[in-house]
């Protein structure tokens, strides 16, 4: 297990950060940090599927200056960036943001700040640092280095305005059997944690699509996506696909945390949909 310490706390801590210190990436969490992404274990979604992802140090040669960021999520003083590389099918998106998403974790045990960013950053700029082969392409990358600690006040503001802090209730998210019944905490049974920590997770403009549907008797968890209509469009892939990546991340290790086997499988139920906009993703199985 790559965490030393309980997983299910470091989600709950873990926030956004987009303000950093000038303090440069330690030499010590830079080479744990390629030690990680150069293990191909760590890189391995559920399925099987596996991205890439690339360890950017800016230099002065390469400074921040030449990797233009959008004005939403604005970035101070980041010392480093990740960049990931996958292919864009729908699989390929929800494996790699699984494991993107891990790897987030990890770092917010190391007290190194992250900040997922899937439209808001210059493409071209990242290509041109990154041997991009037939089919790839960076879904997403995210900012690094150690939070600025005087700046937390910046910090508040941009997440109100992002609205990061506002999450929905279980009963706009979660259901019981069918769509038609919301799932409530007391009924969640051994999943009503891994269930929250989905509730909890980031997702790209907090718009958190996930939509989970818990079997009857408690022991399988089907995965949905309730796309909203022409988001992420005009980037040529479905970023919403990378917010679900994040969800199963979060309910699996929450999982593993409290001992409760299961394994990951695609069987679409036979169920009615709630919308046109909704489509199966996956399901855990209690073992």
């Amino acid at each position: 297990m790559i965490f030393k310490e309980s997983i299910i706390e470091t989600m709950k801590k873990r926030q956004s950060v987009r303000n950093f210190d000038t303090q440069n990436i330690k030499d010590s969490h830079a080479k744990r940090i390629n030690e990680y992404i150069s293990n191909e274990d760590n890189l391995v979604g559920p399925f099987g599927s596996k991205g890439r992802i690339e360890f950017i140090q800016l230099t002065n040669n390469l400074s921040d200056k030449g990797i233009k960021l959008g004005t939403y999520g604005f970035i101070k003083n980041p010392q480093a960036y990740l960049a990931g590389v996958a292919e864009n099918s729908k699989y390929s998106l929800v494996e790699f943001a699984y494991t993107f998403q891990k790897l987030v974790l990890w770092l917010t045990e190391l007290e190194i700040g992250t900040c997922w960013m899937g439209g808001t950053f210059n493409r071209n700029s990242f290509e041109k640092e990154i041997q991009l082969e037939d089919g790839e392409f960076i879904p997403c990358i995210t900012p690094i280095g150690y939070p600025n600690q005087k700046q937390r006040v910046f910090d508040k503001a941009l997440r109100y305005v992002v609205k990061a802090d506002n999450k929905k209730p279980w009963d706009k998210l979660f259901y019981d059997s069918t769509f038609d019944v919301p799932l409530n905490k007391e009924n969640a049974g051994l999943l009503e944690i891994p269930i929250e920590m989905v509730r909890i997770g980031p997702s790209a403009s907090n718009k958190q699509p996930w939509r989970l549907l818990l079997s009857s008797d408690k022991k399988v968890c089907h995965f949905y996506i309730e796309h909203t209509p022409n988001y992420s469009s005009k980037l040529g892939y479905d970023m919403q696909l990378l917010d679900m990546g994040i969800a199963m991340c979060q309910f699996e290790l929450a999982c593993k945390e409290l001992d409760i086997k299961g394994r990951w499988s695609v069987e679409k139920p036979d169920l009615s949909l709630p919308n046109e906009q909704t489509e199966y993703i996956a399901s855990w199985e209690i073992l």
